[in-house]
């Protein structure tokens, strides 16, 4: 009647598919924007927008000319453009970046060469006193009218 080895093998394809790695090659070039669900390793040349939830690794031959969105990125490579992700970039020694960056956490190696905007969108924390400050100078407001 009723199988669970079915919804078993349903629920690993629709997993291997979100995590396999998609690989652009040294010597292949891609003009045009590319959606996807999983990792990414480019050796190659992007021209385009790249957007995906998964991990970007740029090699030392690869180059991305455009719009990169995602969660975590590693560059041995160069990039030209817009740099958007919700995690690290990671700059190796050979990384060339050039462009407007908006990032939460940004770590580089001696050598890396960073010509960008940067902005970083971490969590702001208060300090203890700024708190109580705000909340006593609100309660005082709310006194006085």
């Amino acid at each position: 009647m009723f199988s669970p080895d079915r919804k078993k093998q349903k629920d690993q394809s629709t997993m291997e598919a979100t995590t396999q790695q998609n690989i652009i090659a040294q010597g292949t070039k891609i003009v045009g924007d590319i959606a996807s669900q999983g990792p990414f390793r480019i050796d190659g040349t992007i021209e385009g927008n790249v957007k995906t939830s998964g991990k970007i690794v740029v090699g030392k031959s690869g180059y991305i000319k455009g719009t990169l969105q995602g969660e975590n990125a590693d560059f041995e490579g160069k990039f030209s453009g817009k740099l958007i992700l919700s995690g690290t970039l990671s700059l190796k020694a050979t990384a060339h970046i050039e462009g407007e960056v908006h990032i939460n956490k940004l770590a580089v190696e001696p050598g890396a060469t960073f010509n960008a905007t940067c902005s970083m969108k971490g969590t702001v924390k208060s300090l203890p006193n700024e708190s109580v400050n705000a909340k006593s100078t609100q309660a005082q407001s709310v006194q006085s009218k």
